[in-house]
């Protein structure tokens, strides 16, 4: 059976503790890329977030969990998604930034047994949904290797049963943030 083509981002699975932690981090005012639900973030040197681009060797920090701010109204806006140059005061990020986190992610092609515990990057040729605010990044499958600095960690298949089919395109996949700020990239196997 074929698997459904519905890319998601990275949506949270679990931790090696009792609960997903995610904290709180600061985007700039105006900055200039949409982040979704579901994409990976990295540390400007500014001190806030930014969204992690595919082919990048920064460390990731963790999976943008959506964001709060004041507009320029004053109101208050709680969104799944920061869009592109907005502008507020007290703009803040939900992150999904524990080491120890799994997340599930469909990849972009079939996803062999075999490539399990590589590393891989993203592919995300398609801009999120301004509607649900969800990512539609994937893992790229033809990326494989044993380069530490790659941003995810491939561990298992999914057991969602219209997305588990390792022989056809759109395999979901689960992963942990190998390149993570909080712990350093391990070489994969693939």
């Amino acid at each position: 059976m074929s698997n459904q083509d519905a890319a998601f981002g990275l949506r949270p699975i679990k931790t090696s503790t009792s609960s997903q932690r995610q904290n709180r981090y600061r985007i700039a005012s105006g900055y200039g890329t949409s982040i979704f639900q579901g994409d990976l973030v990295l540390v400007a040197t500014d001190g806030t977030i930014t969204r992690a681009p595919a082919g990048g060797t920064a460390l990731i920090l963790g999976v943008f969990n959506g964001c709060s701010y004041v507009d320029s109204s004053g109101d208050v806006i709680y969104s799944n998604y920061w869009p592109a140059s907005a502008t507020g005061t007290d703009i803040f990020a939900n992150v999904v930034d524990d080491p120890s986190a799994t997340f599930e992610i469909q990849a972009d092609a079939a996803f062999p047994v075999a490539d399990l515990f590589g590393n891989f990057d993203i592919v995300d040729a398609t801009a999120g949904s301004t509607v649900s605010g969800n990512s539609r990044t994937e893992i790229d499958v033809t990326t494989g290797a044993t380069t530490a600095g790659l941003p995810l960690k491939a561990i298992d298949i999914s057991q969602d049963p219209e997305n588990s089919d390792v022989s056809s395109a759109n395999t979901n996949v689960i992963v942990k943030i190998n390149n993570h700020l909080f712990s350093a990239g391990t070489a994969g196997l693939a």
